[in-house]
């Protein structure tokens, strides 16, 4: 069962309270945000570093209150590099992603990006030009499709297979020679982001071992193999939607330290993780519209739905739910199964199945916890033209 706090559940109901509709809302507990990326940064080992992937979740509250904790930021359009100006912090930006508009790489350099992870030959030779007529010389790292066992890959990957990210293995020389005949172009270092969703601690620092491995062998490639430092891991770590019980940060951080210190040339390393660091400050907030059975199944009919809240469609998931009875009853607990769906005119507007739940009434609210990433960000909020859900974002003692 996943805990919803109290402060977060008083915000709800207070806010309901508030509004002449029934209510869906997303609530941000930033004092809960700042402590657990604090418990990342502070478990992590020497020479390596913690960038936000603000695709996560962009909000500038949430910004600010990542920025003063990590070493700095991953966008991957124009867009989010007007968001991170928005920040209060100004923190140090790299810039990933296929696709990249000249225009969003002219606006990236003008900016000082950090480095640019190039994803195909074609994208060299183009930031090679922009970074000319801006009189620059632009760090970069090539990010690399590699030949990655099987058993390492996740449900979802994105590196080992036929995909529109990096640049194959088997490419590498080619693309690092490239490089060096670009005079405007600097190359540092390496970056991997093969997966998402992995929650298995034994299989990611697999993963590790097989990438310092394969790094004595990339970074041989270069004329000057001396000058790369920089291997950027991706992020890849997920969430566990289904149980309280999450991937070990701490012991993951301390039996990565003790790999470190089996390898003589280590490079700097980074996470950029997004998913890990911002969905656990997050709940979604509906209130129930409508209770109704057809064809022997119970339907809890709720305000907002799949097109506030992706995430469990995108997933494929039943998501947690949490019902909390706004008083006692008198009469036995009623205890039924009941599907949770939204406002939309499609079979698929579900957000969680099977979900067992005690007196539920009308007007009662729901919460489903985990929903600070790839949640309101990802969805398709202006189908049928609903209200846009309400963001809160609780501080209590927390000045951002």
């Amino acid at each position: 069962m996943f805990n919803i706090p109290e402060h977060i559940q008083a915000t709800a109901l207070l806010f309901q309270t508030q509004q002449p509709d029934p209510i869906s809302l997303f609530i941000y507990d930033l004092e809960a945000l700042q402590q657990h990326v604090q418990n990342l940064v502070d478990n992590l080992p020497p020479r390596i570093s913690l960038y936000y992937a603000i695709k996560a979740n962009s909000e500038v509250d949430i910004l600010n209150t990542i920025a003063p904790l990590v070493d700095g930021f991953e966008i991957s359009s124009g867009g989010e590099i007007a968001k991170i100006e928005q920040c209060k912090y100004k923190k140090p930006f790299v810039f990933s992603g296929p696709g990249k508009l000249d225009s969003d790489l002219k606006a990236a350099i003008a900016n000082n990006v950090e480095f640019i992870h190039v994803e195909s030959l074609n994208e060299i030779k183009k930031i090679n030009q922009i970074a000319a007529t801006q009189n620059k010389q632009q760090d970069i790292l090539i990010r690399i499709n590699p030949h990655l066992p099987s058993h390492l890959l996740t449900k979802l990957s994105m590196a080992g297979t036929a995909t529109p990210f990096g640049i194959d293995e088997q490419d590498l020389h080619l693309a690092i020679s490239l490089v060096e005949q670009s005079p405007n172009l600097r190359l540092c270092g390496f970056h991997v982001h093969a997966m998402s969703h992995q929650t298995q601690v034994n299989q990611h620092l697999e993963l590790m071992q097989w990438y310092l491995k394969q790094w004595q062998l990339w970074k041989s490639w270069a004329k000057y193999p001396a000058s790369l430092q920089y291997f950027n891991v991706g992020g890849g770590i997920g969430v566990n939607y289904l149980s309280p019980l999450q991937f070990d940060w701490q012991d993951f951080c301390n039996r990565l330290n003790q790999l470190q210190s089996k390898f003589d040339d280590m490079p700097l390393l980074r996470f950029e993780m997004g998913r890990f660091i911002s969905a656990f400050c997050g709940y979604y907030v509906i209130e129930v519209l409508d209770i109704k059975r057809s064809h022997k199944k119970n339907f809890l009919v709720c305000r907002g739905g799949t097109h506030q809240f992706r995430l469990p469609a995108a997933q494929a998931h039943a998501h947690p739910i949490m019902h909390f009875p706004k008083a006692e009853l008198d009469h036995k607990i009623s205890n039924e199964i009941y599907d949770i769906v939204g406002q939309l005119c499609t079979p698929k507007d579900v957000l969680s199945r099977d979900q067992k739940l005690n007196n539920i009434k009308i007007g009662d609210l729901l919460y489903l916890p985990l929903a600070g990433a790839y949640g309101y960000n990802i969805s398709h909020a202006d189908f049928l033209c609903h209200p846009r859900p309400e963001q809160l974002f609780v501080h209590r003692s927390l000045n951002i």
